[in-house]
């Protein structure tokens, strides 16, 4: 039986009456794949474990807004890892094959390794190994990276704007060396999380000097370097469309020095467009929401530190999973929300963008839902 026609079946657990948000249990089966108002399929889950970073990055968390008197969730507010495994459960039981650990920063979330060994024994609704992620700024990484890997993480990826400590500082809007980013990316190759990814966000006037120094280093390294044009997440960020650096442009300043061959995608809904040396030197990545939108591919859906359900990075409010979690809803209880969420979903937001109506309502903030 295929996939796309198999039909997945919830048993109620033995616990609290099982209730949705409206009361009662969902008596509904769900065929796989599900499909939202755009035909996309659900197949990737980001879950965001603390709303807390130790970098205040001007595009995310920047530290006039994020300063000393910021109000962060209250530990009774975030999710447990026995919530966040049963909520990734039901969505791993609709379809996704993914899930990527995400922030804030992730490693600041005390025992994280027991979440990942939690999520790593988990299959998907097609009997295949669950693929775990995790994206953090590098900072405490060198000394995590073998308990993750042990843990049974599958891959990492490390945002990193800039090789010079003028240039990470004034990216990341703190004191810290670049070279501790650097240690942390060397001890998750060493560990076997490969290959390591790295996101580069550019913002123009900021750090695009540092794009073809970026390529140089991590050239012939393993490493795959992802060039992420600068976005307009949540609202605190000031973000101008004169400030993004196109895609084009970051290919074509590289292309001067290493000519470049466009890949295939390596994956159905894959969001960077992939190109690789010419002369085997490794491959180099683009995001292009603002200039190239994939919103027509887009299979993720997002989890809130708080347990909110978010079907884009752009949105404005989200479907709030705690509260019927912790009420006592069943499996096929959430698995009903969940599903009836995504079927009426129809984010299209960065094909939308030069909508003043859309460009400039509320949207949450990266730091809460993850990039």
């Amino acid at each position: 039986m295929s996939a796309a026609s198999r039909i997945i079946t919830f048993v109620p657990p033995r616990h609290p009456a099982a209730i949705d948000l409206a009361g009662k249990d969902r008596a509904r089966d769900f065929a796989l794949p599900l499909l939202d108002g755009q035909q996309r399929p659900l197949r990737d889950l980001r879950i965001s474990v603390t709303d807390r970073c130790n970098l205040r990055c001007t595009y995310c968390m920047p530290r006039e807004v994020f300063d000393q008197d910021y109000s962060f969730l209250p530990r009774g507010d975030l999710l447990t890892f026995e919530e966040i495994e049963r909520i990734a459960q039901v969505f791993v039981r609709l379809g996704v094959q993914k899930i990527r650990l995400t922030g804030g920063e992730p490693l600041l979330r005390r025992g994280i390794e027991q979440l990942i060994e939690r999520l790593s024994r988990m299959q998907t609704a097609t009997g295949e190994p669950l693929q775990i992620a995790l994206t953090t700024n590098g900072v405490l990484l060198a000394r995590k990276a073998r308990a993750l890997r042990d843990a049974g993480l599958s891959r990492v990826t490390v945002s990193l704007d800039g090789l010079s400590d003028a240039t990470f500082r004034r990216m990341s809007g703190s004191d810290v060396d670049v070279h501790t980013i650097l240690d942390g990316i060397a001890a998750a190759q060493s560990a076997g999380l490969a290959p390591v990814k790295v996101n580069m966000v550019v913002k123009r006037g900021a750090n695009e000097h540092e794009i073809v120094p970026m390529a140089e280093y991590f050239r012939s390294s393993g490493v795959v370097l992802r060039f992420i044009e600068y976005m307009d997440v949540g609202t605190s960020n000031g973000w101008r469309m004169d400030e993004v650096v196109p895609a084009r442009e970051i290919l074509d300043r590289i292309a001067v020095h290493h000519p470049l061959q466009q890949l295939e995608p390596s994956q159905l809904g894959e969001v960077a467009e992939r190109w690789r040396y010419a002369d085997g030197g490794g491959e180099i990545g683009v995001i292009a929401s603002v200039t190239q939108a994939f919103c027509h591919e887009c299979s993720r859906a997002r989890i809130s530190t708080d347990g909110k359900l978010y079907t884009c990075l752009f949105a404005g409010d989200g479907l709030d999973l705690r509260s019927p979690l912790r009420a006592g809803a069943s499996d096929r209880g959430l698995s009903g929300l969940v599903a009836d969420r995504w079927e009426q979903r129809n984010d299209r937001y960065s094909q939308q963008r030069h909508l003043i109506s859309v460009r400039n309502r509320d949207k949450v903030e990266m730091s809460y839902i993850g990039g």
